[in-house]
């Protein structure tokens, strides 16, 4: 399956970043609506993608100091090849942004996947909107996201 990625403005793509977010973080996973949409959306860069027709399968943002996050990927299409390009995609914002390093913050499950890729924990495990959390940094030259057979 092929993509298309643009790159989007908040305040011109809110009402479809926000659509896709709340179908998947509010409804889906029950996270409070007050907790899953914050003042960094503004400042952040978004992308979303599209599939072959047309339709808004995914979103992520990065903010100007790396943090990468907000992934909601609609639940039939959450497949490793659509968060490589969505990651890709962000990366590409920070590199052009000259950003050194990316943060993310994952769920405990996620800690090894993340150190795999060259993420080091960042402070200590907290909680957030009832999750516990673990703060992930990795200088943005060391990512190693391994690549998926983009084509299925």
């Amino acid at each position: 399956m092929t993509f298309t990625v643009e790159n989007v403005d908040w305040g011109k793509a809110k009402h479809k970043l926000s659509k896709l977010r709340e179908k998947v973080f509010v409804y889906e996973w029950r996270i409070p609506r007050e907790c899953e949409f914050d003042n960094r959306d503004s400042r952040a860069a978004h992308v979303l993608l599209l599939d072959e027709s047309g339709h808004e399968v995914a979103t992520g943002r990065i903010t100007p100091d790396g943090e990468i996050g907000r992934i909601a990927v609609e639940s039939n299409y959450r497949k490793p090849a659509v968060y490589q390009v969505l990651i890709d995609a962000l990366l590409d914002i920070a590199r052009a942004r000259e950003i050194q390093q990316v943060s993310v913050q994952c769920e405990l499950e996620g800690v090894e996947y993340y150190q795999q890729q060259g993420f080091r924990p960042v402070g200590a495990v907290y909680m957030d909107a009832g999750i516990p959390r673990q703060r992930m940094a990795c200088a943005l030259h060391s990512f190693t996201l391994p690549r998926v057979d983009l084509t299925h």
